[in-house]
């Protein structure tokens, strides 16, 4: 089984809503395989809480204004850290950098299919690496 072509579009357009607010590290699984639950995974991270929910926003926004979609689910806006928008099909998670990393998703759908994504998505690999750089690598201090 894979991913159906309402996943990849869901995905496709989360990606690019992501990339326009600068998310970090943007990829997506195809997890059709191992779980019977959904689809696909997106995943992105930020560098602070409030891009962390500008990100989500934006995505939500998009996903309902080009595609009519709702998330059934939305959970972590209270610290805003991790976020999770679960619309069956898909489930987009975005997390702040040290969660990103803390938890690493990756490691556990790293067997699962990728997604290809928009150009704009493609090109946030490294990013979260990059920042950390940047500021001194103490992204949790400055947030």
């Amino acid at each position: 089984m894979t991913a159906t072509d309402r996943s990849i579009e869901l995905i496709n357009i989360a990606a690019q809503a992501a990339a326009d607010r600068l998310a970090h590290d943007i990829i997506a699984y195809d997890v059709s395989d191992v779980l019977s639950i959904t689809d696909a995974f997106l995943l992105a991270s930020a560098p602070n809480d409030r891009q962390v929910k500008s990100i989500v926003d934006e995505i939500e926004e998009r996903l309902l204004k080009e595609l009519g979609a709702k998330p059934v689910r939305r959970e972590g806006d209270r610290d805003a850290r991790w976020i999770l928008l679960d619309y069956v099909d898909i489930v987009v998670h975005v997390q702040h950098n040290e969660e990103r990393v803390f938890y690493a998703l990756e490691r556990l759908w790293k067997d699962c299919p990728e997604i290809a994504l928009p150009e704009d998505a493609v090109k946030t690999k490294g990013k979260a690496e990059e920042h950390a750089k940047l500021n001194g690598g103490t992204e949790g201090e400055r947030s």
